[in-house]
């Protein structure tokens, strides 16, 4: 007997909702039953490939008695809002990240889920991607004993992707801390057991042109004596896509003579206007938007991933890769591989659905979120004042 499937409802058609379109069209476990944005066009087409209600407020989305779980897909500054709104409403809660802009909304989000007595799950991060789990994995069986150290490195054209006038105000939740920094943490988080203890960092904003954060380096202290480095910059000059045989972020084969074309696309938008219909040209229903057959982007080839990334553990050490996880060990090295996936993120609607239907907690709980956006946000006040930041509200995998 086929397992009943969580109806969900879609709150923004943006660009998160772009990206997750393969996982939430193709997932066995889903049925996409409504959704919300203000868009007209959006609405149409959402209507027209899913057959479910489409409403022009989250509010209406919420008040819909078909829709058992929100996925809040909505610009940043209103995840707080929009999970607490479906959480009042009865509606479990998966919210993309960054989980909220600040902590207080973090902690009012967690408790709005706890009095409606509703599971909140925050992702995608790519600690949900296979080969950083498999490694994890590794890691708890005691083969390579206790982790000591983690690197992580990642370097793309983030910042001169085509932007909305807010994603480039850090305010406002734009900047890399805000949209990259929350991978690369849950990341080394995840390998690392969770508990940071500390962060020393320091930020790059160096583009009058794109005026938040486009870079930044950070070296983590853990409760338990190990310790990480991490590394990102989003402008577009090295890709450190090539340390994964030129599979891209998302999976798929990745071109390198590309090499400049998101800078080049934006020579073609001289105004705000012009960059944010860019855009929008690469969101649901734009004509950029990559379609196969079905109406949906193409399934990636290999598992998701950010970076390259390197856990040294007491016995070997780990390079998760977009097809499985390299062992390198004292007298050998090896590939622990792993299949294609199936249904790209599936992952993340699993660990929402065994949350909704069976109570069993999420790794990716608000608690977890929250730590993440706690060292998240350290490393823009390590940067700013100068200081080691002391960390007060991290959680473990077992939290």
């Amino acid at each position: 007997m086929a397992e009943r499937r969580l109806r969900l409802g879609v709150a923004g058609l943006g660009r998160a909702f772009t990206v997750m379109l393969p996982t939430l069209a193709r997932h066995p476990r889903l049925q996409i039953v409504a959704g919300a944005d203000p868009r007209a066009d959006a609405r149409e087409r959402f209507s027209a490939d899913f057959g479910a209600r489409a409403y022009a407020s989250v509010e209406e989305l919420c008040d819909d008695a078909a829709v058992e779980a929100v996925y809040v897909a909505t610009p940043h500054q209103y995840h707080a809002e929009h999970a607490c709104l479906a959480a009042s409403k009865r509606k479990h809660v998966l919210v993309e990240k960054p989980m909220a802009l600040t902590l207080p909304d973090c902690r009012a989000m967690i408790e709005a889920a706890r009095t409606a007595g509703v599971q909140l799950v925050v992702g995608h991060s790519h600690s949900f991607d296979g080969p950083i789990r498999r490694a994890r994995a590794i890691v708890e069986s005691g083969a390579v004993g206790r982790v000591r150290m983690i690197s992580a490195l990642n370097f793309t054209d983030y910042l001169y992707r085509p932007r909305r006038p807010e994603e480039l105000r850090t305010a406002s939740g734009g900047g890399a801390l805000y949209n990259q920094a929350v991978h690369q943490i849950d990341v080394v988080r995840f390998l690392g057991g969770g508990r940071v203890r500390s962060v020393r960092a320091a930020t790059g904003s160096w583009d009058p042109t794109r005026p938040t954060e486009g870079a930044y380096t950070a070296f983590l202290t853990f409760e338990d004596g190990a310790f990480a480095s991490v590394v990102y910059s989003g402008y577009a000059h090295f890709d450190s896509d090539e340390f994964c045989g030129w599979i891209g972020e998302l999976g798929r084969e990745k071109d390198p003579e590309r090499y400049g074309a998101a800078r080049r696309m934006l020579q073609h938008a001289s105004t705000a206007e012009q960059e944010t219909a860019l855009k929008n040209a690469r969101n649901y229903g734009g004509p950029e938007q990559a379609r196969d057959a079905s109406g949906v982007e193409p399934e990636p080839a290999w598992h998701q991933h950010f970076g390259l990334v390197l856990v040294c553990c007491e016995r070997a050490d780990l390079r998760p890769l977009p097809t499985g996880v390299m062992v390198y060990e004292d007298f050998a090295q090896r590939l622990d591989p792993l299949p294609k996936p199936e249904v790209p993120r599936a992952e993340v609607i699993d660990e929402l659905y065994e949350a909704a239907m069976f109570q069993r907690p999420p790794v990716h709980s608000g608690a977890w979120a929250l730590a993440t956006m706690e060292t998240c946000l350290a490393i823009l006040q390590s940067a700013r004042e100068q200081r080691e930041i002391l960390l007060e509200h991290q959680a473990g995998l077992s939290s």
